[in-house]
């Protein structure tokens, strides 16, 4: 996993001030967002990302197996 990973992925969901909540689980990143329609998931499947479904403000990033990783180093830099 490439260290700026975390950071690019915390950009396409719309920076630190989108997100309210994020945690992994099994393979996805589970996202409670202000604001779903800013996610850019063209930058998200660059970054890695399998998939993306979006439903208003609840996102879930398909990363893989690494997605409890990729979670605490997007809550660390919030």
């Amino acid at each position: 996993m490439a260290d700026d990973r975390p950071a690019t992925i915390l950009a396409a969901l719309g920076g630190a001030a989108n997100v309210l909540d994020i945690e992994g689980c099994i393979t996805r990143l589970r996202c409670e967002l202000r604001d779903g329609s800013v996610v850019d998931e063209a930058a998200l499947r660059r970054a890695g990302a399998h998939g993306v479904l979006t439903a208003g403000t609840a996102v879930q990033v398909v990363v893989g197996p690494e997605a409890d990783t990729v979670a605490e180093d997007i809550r660390d830099l919030l």
